[in-house]
């Protein structure tokens, strides 16, 4: 390893802790704007265009997520940056989010005792809940990590 990749891995570790929060926020805002569109059949389309595009957002946050990033570079880059504390804190965070989406699912439970809620709402709700929580818990424990929080 060279101090060229330990030095890219610390600046790439650092954007990610900061990032990952973010990138949750704008997850959620884009389920408001959802929920606020309304709930169409899906058969316009705009509305696949939307699926289309809240589909590709939750496959790359899942991606970004469970990889930590960092595909693109080198072996050396990517084994600095998945260090034991990394891996510990994306397992910490993953815990996190499935207890989110289990607590989650318990509540649409409960509010579909007074309100239908269709099965593509609760998908939606529960990603965004499981999602969005891992990658906040994931940023706030690597900024943590860095000494930065």
């Amino acid at each position: 390893m060279t101090a060229d990749d330990i030095e890219t891995a610390d600046r790439l570790g650092r954007w990610r802790a900061r990032l990952l929060p973010a990138l949750a926020v704008i997850f959620i805002a884009q389920q408001g704007a959802y929920f606020m569109a309304g709930s169409e059949d899906g058969t316009r389309t705009v509305d696949l265009v939307r699926i289309g595009a809240w589909l590709f957002l939750s496959a790359v946050l899942l991606v970004l997520l469970i990889t930590g990033g960092a595909l693109l570079r080198s072996r050396n880059v990517r084994n600095l940056l998945n260090d034991d504390v990394t891996r510990a804190n994306r397992s910490e965070a993953l815990r996190l989010g499935f207890i989110a989406t289990m607590l989650g699912g318990m509540t649409l439970y409960v509010i579909s005792l007074f309100e239908p809620v269709s099965g593509r709402e609760a998908i939606h709700l529960l990603m965004t809940v499981g999602i969005a929580g891992a990658l906040i818990r994931f940023g706030y424990l690597e900024r943590r990590a860095l000494g930065d929080v």
